[in-house]
């Protein structure tokens, strides 16, 4: 029960810290960032990551997304059943976090956009907006699975790694998506948000679980060990 908790958690503070920089980053102009910049979100998400992995990494892995526990079972690092109950807990994790931001944002003021950090793509580029979360969603979870391979990677550096991928991820992709690269930070803000985020939602889900299989399915022909 330990691991699906530090999940949960973990998971609420990537979507709180994450999400809050877009919606509590002292934006006047109305746009997702407009205020610490792409970079800043960027940022807050790469750390959040680096944060909880060298906080939770030793209880749960940190996955803290269902991408990559899609990525890890694919690849024969943990059972069904775990890969479950680890979604599930990063899911109720995320809807925490979207919770808290929707409390401060529904009981305050702030200069940022308003909203809870939700997912979304322009009329007419879904195609753009499906491949930008598959292909950045494959390169995340195969350097995660690369950088926590037993043998192959280097797990004392694995957070700092994951957090800087994520990162650069978010770089390329805010401008696309807002970029989600996991299913749970993009469900909690979206039952919040309601309309549009809910309408795309399945996007959001699809895409980077295609991304995290494709990673799965190249990380085994690079690891042989694991095929039988």
């Amino acid at each position: 029960m330990k691991k699906y908790l530090a999940e949960m958690i973990g998971t609420m503070v990537l979507v709180l810290m994450g999400c809050g920089s877009a919606v509590f980053s002292g934006a006047v102009a109305g746009t997702v960032g407009a205020g610490v910049g792409t970079i800043g979100v960027a940022l807050a998400f790469g750390l959040s990551v680096v944060a909880m992995a060298y906080t939770i990494g030793n209880i749960s892995g940190c996955h803290i997304n269902p991408a990559i526990t899609l990525g890890f079972w694919m690849s024969g690092r943990m059972k069904g059943k775990e890969a479950g109950m680890y979604m599930l807990f990063q899911v109720i994790g995320a809807v925490i976090g979207s919770a808290i931001i929707y409390l401060l944002v529904s009981t305050g003021i702030h200069q940022g956009p308003t909203g809870t950090g939700a997912n979304s793509f322009s009329e007419g580029t879904a195609c753009q907006a499906f491949l930008a979360e598959m292909i950045f969603t494959f390169i995340f979870v195969l350097t995660v699975l690369g950088v926590t391979s037993s043998d192959k990677g280097n797990p004392a550096m694995a957070g700092l790694v994951i957090g800087l991928t994520l990162t650069l991820v978010h770089i390329v992709c805010i401008p696309i998506t807002g970029t989600s690269v996991n299913p749970a930070r993009s469900i909690g803000p979206a039952i919040f948000e309601g309309g549009q985020a809910l309408s795309q939602l399945w996007l959001f889900i699809v895409a980077p679980f295609a991304g995290a299989a494709l990673s799965a399915i190249v990380w085994r022909l690079f690891d042989k060990k694991t095929i039988k």
